[in-house]
Formats: C-alpha cells, structure tokens, sequence
C-alpha cells in the first residue's frame, strides 16, 4: 500500500465540506458515505484506507444524529431495540475483521445493486396505497437475519447501510420518523465496532479524518434538527430521490 498523502488546505476544507454533507444525509437518510468515499479518493487515499478513514471520521456524527434523535427510537417489530443494537455492534465487528482479512473488490461490485433494492423496497412500502406498517408482518429470525446481514455489511462497507436499515425497519413496521432515528443508532452501533478496529491501522489519514469528523459533527446536528420538522411524505421523497440519484451514480461510476 501507498503512503498516506499529506492534504493541503483546499483538500481538508474539501474534506469538511464533504463531512458536513455526509451527517446530514446520514441523519436524514444515510448514503453520506457515498460523499465522504469519492472526496477522500479525489484527496489522494486509495480505496481502502479511504473506506476505513470514512468509517472513523462519520462515526462521532452519527453520535450526535443518533442523540438528536433518541426520543423517536422505537422497538422494531418482534424485536426490542436493545435486540436490535447487539445484533448490530456483533454485526459490526464481525464485518471490520472480514474487511482487514479480504480485498474489498466484491462488496463494492454488490453495492449498486443493494442500493438499488433498498430504494426500490423503500419507496413501494412508502407509497403505496396501504402503508406497510400497518401490516407489520415480518417474522423476528427474518428480522434477525437481515440485521445481522446488514450489520456486517456495514462494518465491511457501510455504503447504503442506512437506505437497507430503513427498508427493514419500515416493512417491520416502524414508521418513517422512527425508522429513521432508529437506524441512526443503529448504524452507530455498527460503526463504533468498526471503527474500534480501523484505528490502529497505518492506513488511516488522521488530518482527513479530523476534517470530516468537524464537518460531520456540524452536519449530524442539523440533519437531527430537520428530522423533527420536515414532513413525513417529503423525508419519503428525500430518500427515495437520494436513493435513486446514488444508485445511477454508483452504477456509472461502476
């Protein structure tokens, strides 16, 4: 591996920009990896070490969405949300230690298409006629296996984890508010894992990832802000529109 590059001025304040972006997406949405990842490559980190240098910088952000949101968190289903977050800290961990231990290559090939389901789910239970939480029908080791798949996914990886927890979430029956700040903490919880692994490897860019965390701080508050104040139909809109613009996006970059 490369040595990690030294960043200049206009390249960290790129980096803060791009962080102040990502907490809020990720507050509202999730997806800000798919802001952080490209900035960080375009600063000079080579794939992996901008995967892991992500994952430490968004993970202070994701403390503060996550708090701004507390009061919306919700059991999930069958599950209780105490169920929920150790599926995902396990989760979590368990994908970190595959992404040390396996090149990365394939996860990225199967992100586009992950996003691309997760909208395509997301938006039908949104809007069609019938809201799908009011059927609330998935069985708990259902539930319990796409956590856990999405956990190590989001340990791996992390792009798109927070369009996958809100399809989930939804079709268990939370509604939109709820499912959106509950998978906040719930990607917390995958992240602290993760990022309790990546940071004693020499990959990681310290000044990027101090950059990003800054401006994903800054971002988390505002995006935790608007949860409690945009409309129900036009947060549905937002994901299903980010989604949508992610997926084509992923698949040229492809």
């Amino acid at each position: 591996m490369p040595p990690v590059p030294a960043l200049d001025l206009p390249l960290i304040l790129m980096v803060a920009t791009a962080g102040f972006l990502a907490g809020v997406q990720n507050a509202l949405a999730g997806g800000g990896s798919f802001i952080t990842f490209p900035a960080l490559l375009l600063a000079g980190l080579n794939p992996l070490a901008a995967n892991m240098t992500s994952t430490i910088a968004l993970f202070p952000s994701q403390i503060t969405s996550g708090y701004a949101g507390r009061k919306l968190v919700a059991d999930v289903g069958p599950l209780t949300f105490r169920q929920m977050l150790i599926i995902s800290a396990i989760g979590g961990l368990f994908g970190a230690v595959l992404l040390l231990n396996t090149p990365p290559s394939f996860f990225a090939r199967l992100v586009p298409w992950l996003v691309l389901f997760a909208t395509s789910v997301f938006a039908w239970g949104s809007f069609r006629k019938k809201p799908l939480h009011a059927a609330s029908s998935m069985p708990r080791w259902t539930l319990i296996l796409v956590q856990s798949c999405i956990a190590v996914y989001g340990g791996y990886f992390g792009g798109g984890i927070g369009f996958l927890m809100l399809a989930a979430l939804t079709i268990a029956g939370q509604q939109v508010r709820a499912a959106t700040a509950t998978k906040n903490v719930l990607a917390m919880a995958m992240n602290a894992a993760a990022a309790a692994i990546f940071a004693s490897s020499s990959l990681i860019s310290w000044p990027a990832a101090l950059a990003l965390c800054a401006g994903g701080i800054a971002g988390g508050f505002v995006g935790g802000w608007l949860i409690h104040r945009l409309p129900e139909k036009v947060m549905r809109a937002f994901v299903v529109l980010v989604g949508a613009s992610l997926t084509v996006w992923m698949f040229m970059r492809a």
